[in-house]
């Protein structure tokens, strides 16, 4: 037993160091942290910066331009754009880190028993998963939140099932790879079950792709919300998401583009931020680079 624990290749921390200087080393995933940081902390503080209610609205600031009073702006009931637009991070970064946690939570263990024990149990899980597949993405996420019913959690649930197939087919690919490996062999000879060679030597291995899978489909799953709060299936009024203000401001772009602006360029950040950062991470955690 403990020969097998000490040839598991399970990450040291000489190997996460050496991880977080490819990081930090990496500018383009710095930069994506930097932004997704700053999102997260406007998020997380906005019950407690000095900002107007979100939902108040004022019948004598209806579309005013940006100015000192409205930095950036109100909407066409006289909301403050950027209050909706700080509290609109809290609903669109929880859907897209929450949708991409039922994605992880139900298609890993599914691919790593369609790759340890192979037969009919990957037969079935791999032809339903080619089947999820075979759907677009945001169209199968339309079709679940439609079913649902119109609200933030079932917009997260649809992401979540739709985005579900990606790493069933992941996992699977990795423990195909990691399953015939000396240390997984060694444990299978002393009489360890399925269970712990699994989650003991199989899973800490495999997880690195995940991350960085995991990752990049936040970035996936924001727009995702976003299109779904856009055809009104998402985030419902009065409270605010991204994309909820692109489906108002969609009727005043000439009148005040400020409406459209700003949601769209959080959304294309944010979106950047978190592709930077899954691309540092792949570059980070990849073991050829070691």
């Amino acid at each position: 037993m403990t020969v097998i624990e000490q040839t598991a290749p399970i990450p040291q921390p000489r190997e996460k160091s050496r991880a977080w200087r490819k990081m930090r080393a990496n500018r383009g995933s710095m930069v994506g942290m930097v932004i997704i940081l700053f999102f997260a902390i406007l998020a997380l503080a906005a019950p407690i910066l000095p900002i107007p209610d979100p939902v108040a609205t004022s019948w004598g600031a209806i579309r005013k331009a940006p100015s000192a009073a409205h930095w950036l702006g109100t909407d066409d009931l006289g909301r403050d754009i950027l209050s909706r637009m700080i509290w609109g991070a809290r609903a669109s970064l929880m859907a897209g880190v929450i949708s991409v946690a039922i994605a992880v939570v139900i298609g890993v263990p599914f691919g790593i028993l369609s790759g340890y024990f192979g037969g009919w149990t990957d037969q079935i899980i791999q032809r339903v998963t080619e089947a999820l597949l075979a759907m677009p993405f945001l169209i199968t996420a339309i079709a679940l939140a439609a079913f649902l019913g119109p609200s933030l959690t079932n917009a997260m649930i649809a992401i979540g099932l739709s985005a579900m197939p990606i790493f069933v087919r992941l996992t699977r690919g990795q423990v195909l790879a990691v399953k015939t490996e000396d240390y997984v062999e060694g444990a299978r000879s002393v009489g360890l079950g399925h269970v712990d060679i699994m989650t003991r030597y199989i899973l800490p291995n495999v997880f690195a792709p995940i991350i960085v899978q995991a990752t990049l489909t936040v970035a996936t799953a924001i727009i995702a919300e976003a299109s779904l709060s856009f055809l009104g299936l998402g985030q419902q009024a009065p409270a605010p998401s991204w994309g909820s203000m692109l489906n108002i401001a969609k009727n005043f772009l000439s009148q005040a583009p400020w409406m459209a602006m700003w949601p769209g360029i959080a959304i294309f950040l944010v979106v950047i931020g978190f592709n930077l950062l899954g691309d540092g991470l792949r570059d980070a955690l990849d073991p050829r680079e070691h």
